[in-house]
């Protein structure tokens, strides 16, 4: 029996639906829509989000508490080499953060005051798109963009696809410049990336970060973006933010009151 082009396809079709059965069918397009930056998501059920007040920030000039309480929960090493230094957070001063145009009226002790900035945890994080073994990835309850360093082979395509420079690589053995390791948290090895993870292991047991914590000055604010009642929102509601390269669609979780 001699069949069309046509008929073939149509068979062939109903053959898949066989094999995989609808509800595969489905997650296999829901998958396909969700590999691309066209592909629409829903948002997580929470959003965590950092304020950094600038003008609080600035009251302690030369403070590195919260890099110091970063560095010590999670074995950041001290390597005196710039070229090699792993950092999760760090200060720049404002015309390095901002666009010229955001800063342009600021008078300019502010443009020169040292502000800290970390991985903005992305809406939708180019770093997570292009990572070939899902070494990093974006959770779906919180919205914490994390890093697996088991996982990680080195490729430094997350590096490349972050504007904001917010990952390290250990291009030495990172464990022969820590004096005092945290116990409670994993080392890392020669030639992985690494950056700000929000403390995950901290927000589960519901403390906050780090850095948060040990701000003298409380000016770092940490919450859920999504919950409309949240002391995050309220100030979001209620003073004038700028965020890092909004233009660029990321959608960064990072605020900074001026």
């Amino acid at each position: 029996m001699k069949i069309t082009r046509k008929e073939f396809l149509k068979l062939s079709g109903a053959g898949l639906v066989l094999v995989f059965g609808g509800r595969e069918l489905a997650a296999l397009d829901r998958a396909a829509g969700a590999t691309f930056p066209g592909g629409a998501k829903p948002r997580p059920r929470k959003q965590w989000a950092m304020i950094v007040d600038t003008a609080k920030c600035a009251k302690e000039p030369g403070c590195t508490r919260c890099i110091e309480a970063c560095d010590a929960a999670h074995n950041i090493p001290a390597i005196p080499d710039k070229a090699h230094e792993i950092q999760w957070i760090w200060n720049e001063p404002a015309d390095v953060v901002f666009d010229e145009s955001d800063v342009q009226y600021l008078d300019a002790a502010r443009r020169d005051e040292q502000i800290p900035v970390l991985c903005n945890h992305c809406d939708q994080p180019p770093c997570v798109r292009v990572c070939p073994t899902g070494a990093t990835w974006k959770r779906e309850e919180d919205g914490i963009v994390m890093m697996d360093w088991h996982r990680c082979i080195g490729c430094r395509y997350c590096m490349a696809a972050c504007p904001y420079g917010a990952r390290s690589f250990n291009w030495v053995d990172p464990r022969a410049y820590l004096a005092n390791p945290n116990p409670d948290f994993p080392t890392r090895t020669l030639g992985v990336v690494e950056k700000c993870t929000f403390c995950s292991e901290r927000v589960v047991a519901g403390k906050l970060p780090a850095c948060v914590e040990a701000c003298p000055e409380k000016a770092l604010l940490f919450g859920d973006v999504n919950d409309p009642h949240s002391e995050v929102r309220e100030v979001l509601s209620e003073s004038y933010v700028l965020r890092r390269k909004p233009e660029l669609g990321t959608g960064p979780n990072i605020y900074y009151r001026i």
